[in-house]
């Protein structure tokens, strides 16, 4: 715990004090952009590729982490899923790595006790590794050379498509993921963000190998990707190795497709219901709210903590406190584009939808009428704070973190967030409030489980 409290202290005060920091390296081939909050910004001038890196020497580790910008937001009808499958084909191997030489990107994270993964999500995909410092270049020689190299074979897709199919049908079996999808897809008619970044099971089963090659051909360019290190390293070395693996790439030979498709607005309230086997039953209630980088979200994000966070949240005393809920949360999505203020509640055995369901909107009229007080933003204030500590503690950390950031269209999140969470008052939450949560810009689930009938008897 104290190795772990100093590295963090030793983030924080390079953060803070800008000046103790070294200048920023000049190395050819590279135009240094801007520096933020410890964080230095520079674009490969070959390709475009985006290199974020924050140099903290206090212990032996480093995280090299891209971030390509491509999600389930730029996939249509016949691919949704595509993201999420080509993310596990990422894993297959290219000409020079691959499982029969032994020197898979598995195979060597695995060798020398690396933390890997790559996560899909709406606006992004990233693919990162936790190494030794002494083992960077070896990662990110294996991560550059699957950028254009991957080996995109049926062979492959078919067993991952099982893979991923057993994900969907685990999804499907949980009751408030499966709620979600159904609110999401009515919420948004015309957005991507209608569909699930699983995908829809037609689209995962159906999907052919030229199609998921076709979009990997679109997407997986470096002008396309941000390259993010954090930790341990020496920064004019580290751009030489990503000069070394990833200059050797073009730009995307066509323009990077964008997603033009707005929502149009809502004029009335929405309701989905879902009737599957389960125990209990599940209240959503979502409203349109703006995207992550709109300067209301902070406010909506202190609104949300006031209202679902904890036993001292307002749905937790009105709900949960009176044996009506097992759970209440209640969050703004922090997404790229416009998304939604999400209120979702475990009913307690004996509870019923239409009680639930009138406590929350009941007390989401009560918030835009009275308002919030001093001291409740101070509480959800704190709560921020430590969660945005905890949150930044070791490189892998802050590394998914800004991850997030760069996904929402502004990396500089991860610092002016929090002098923005700081300026947040009890006028702002009331404000954002009586703008976001219009009853005519909702949407409502209801998660009603079948119980099977019980077995008869045998016959005595």
């Amino acid at each position: 715990m104290l190795k772990r409290s100093l590295v963090l202290s030793a983030l924080l005060v390079s953060a803070l004090v800008p000046a103790l920091r070294a200048a920023p390296a000049t190395v050819p081939g590279f135009s240094y952009v801007k520096s933020l909050g410890g964080i230095d910004e520079y674009r490969l001038d070959s390709n475009g590729l985006r290199v974020l890196m924050l140099s903290d020497r206090t212990a032996p580790v480093v995280t090299f982490m891209v971030t390509y910008h491509v999600g389930s937001r730029n996939e249509v009808t016949g691919t949704t899923g595509a993201t999420h499958l080509l993310e596990h084909l990422m894993f297959k191997g290219t000409t020079a790595y691959n499982r029969e030489k032994g020197n898979s990107v598995d195979q060597f994270l695995e060798a020398i006790g690396g933390n890997y993964n790559a996560t899909t999500w709406l606006d992004r995909t990233n693919y990162y590794a936790e190494v030794g410092s002494e083992h960077l270049e070896g990662y990110m020689a294996i991560e550059a050379d699957r950028m254009r190299g991957l080996l995109v074979r049926e062979s492959d897709r078919q067993p991952e498509m099982t893979v991923v199919r057993n994900e969907f049908e685990i999804g499907e079996n949980n009751p408030q993921e499966a709620l979600d999808k159904e609110i999401m897809a009515a919420a948004y008619q015309a957005h991507p963000y209608h569909h699930s970044t699983i995908g829809w099971r037609s689209d995962i089963e159906k999907v052919s190998i030229e199609k998921l090659k076709e979009f990997y051909d679109t997407f997986y360019w470096p002008d396309n990707a941000t390259a993010t290190i954090i930790g341990d390293f020496d920064p004019a070395a580290a751009l030489g190795l990503v000069k070394k693996y990833y200059g050797a790439y073009p730009k995307a030979p066509k323009p990077i497709p964008q997603v033009y498709t707005e929502e149009p607005e809502q004029t009335g309230p929405r309701r989905v219901m879902v009737q599957r086997a389960g125990e209990l039953g599940t209240v959503g209630v979502s409203w349109k709210s703006p995207a992550g980088s709109h300067p209301d979200y902070p406010a909506l994000q202190v609104l949300g903590m006031i209202m679902g966070s904890g036993k001292t949240s307002r749905y937790y005393r009105a709900l949960t406190d009176k044996n009506l809920t097992t759970n209440v949360s209640a969050d703004p999505g922090f997404f790229h584009d416009p998304t939604l203020f999400q209120v979702y509640a475990s009913l307690a055995p004996g509870a019923t939808h239409e009680a639930v369901e009138k406590i929350i909107l009941d007390e989401a009229v009560r918030v835009k009428a009275e308002g919030v007080t001093d001291a409740e933003v101070t509480t959800a204030l704190g709560k921020i704070k430590a969660s945005t500590a905890y949150g930044r503690d070791g490189s892998f950390a802050i590394a998914s973190k800004i991850n997030e950031d760069i996904a929402a269209g502004d990396w500089t999140l991860y610092v002016t967030l929090d002098e923005a969470f700081a300026k947040v008052t009890a006028a702002d939450v009331k404000r954002v409030a009586n703008l976001y949560l219009d009853h005519n810009k909702s949407t409502t689930g209801w998660f009603v489980p079948i119980v099977a009938p019980a077995a008869p008897a045998a016959a005595k």
